[in-house]
């Protein structure tokens, strides 16, 4: 079961990763050639223009593709080892529900915190010397947010018996905030973006990236949920032999 759970998975990652790749393409690149002719500009006026390695054309075309279709793979595969520990666990939910409530928690977690915290900036955003250190803060932010995730799990896990399954839930969401909140505040903030550069392109970027990851998290959660719910379906039809009687 879970490996055939895991195939599908894949599968439903390389659909929403394509989904990605054609939102990326009409919402995303516009934006990130306005950063790249701004970051020329910059470079022409610094005479440190550096030789281009790979084509605009290729990254934006099969480069972004690949990239978008290993990384929603990888993720389907994870999701599906996830979903297959969530199946049973949620109630009498189906398939369809369980996937898109994970693909909304995964996507809270692993995205729109980390973002809230430190956004995605477009080329020309930053320093050169602090993508280090910026990148290790991103990810210590995404690690916490994993790790609120689980304390709020677990919280729920031990708490449902005794206060019901509604209460539990808040309760979790509510130690989840709170860790991500005290993690907010304590991590430092990041602030490079040149003064002269767009507002409204920052904004539109910023928005894509989010944009972006909704559709792979949405795409693979009603992907995932229709291909399970296909596999699952026989076994939940199968008369009991109770019933059978």
């Amino acid at each position: 079961m879970v490996r055939s759970l895991l195939w599908r998975g894949l599968l439903a990652g390389v659909l929403a990763g394509l989904c990605a790749f054609l939102f990326a393409r009409v919402f995303g690149e516009p934006q990130i050639d306005y950063a790249i002719a701004f970051e020329a500009q910059r470079a022409a006026a610094d005479a440190a223009a550096e030789p281009e390695l790979v084509s605009r054309a290729t990254q934006a075309g099969i480069g972004l593709l690949t990239g978008l279709l290993v990384y929603g793979a990888a993720l389907g595969g994870l999701f599906a080892l996830a979903f297959a520990v969530a199946l049973g666990r949620l109630g009498g939910l189906g398939p369809r529900p369980i996937a898109a409530i994970l693909a909304a928690i995964g996507f809270v977690a692993f995205v729109l915190v980390p973002q809230l915290k430190y956004p995605a900036n477009p080329p020309a955003v930053g320093v050169e010397e602090t993508i280090a250190a910026r990148t290790q803060l991103f990810f210590a932010m995404l690690l916490i947010s994993g790790a609120a995730l689980a304390a709020g799990a677990s919280l729920v896990s031990r708490l449902v018996l005794s206060i019901g399954r509604w209460n539990a839930v808040l309760a979790g969401i509510a130690v989840f905030l709170a860790i991500v909140g005290l993690a907010g505040i304590a991590l430092p903030a990041i602030n490079e973006v040149p003064e002269e550069f767009s507002a409204t392109i920052l904004w539109r970027f910023r928005i894509a990236s989010l944009g972006l990851h909704a559709v792979l998290w949405a795409g693979l959660g009603l992907g995932f949920g229709a291909l399970a719910d296909h596999l699952l379906a026989p076994a939940r039809r199968r008369p009991s032999p109770l019933g059978a009687r």
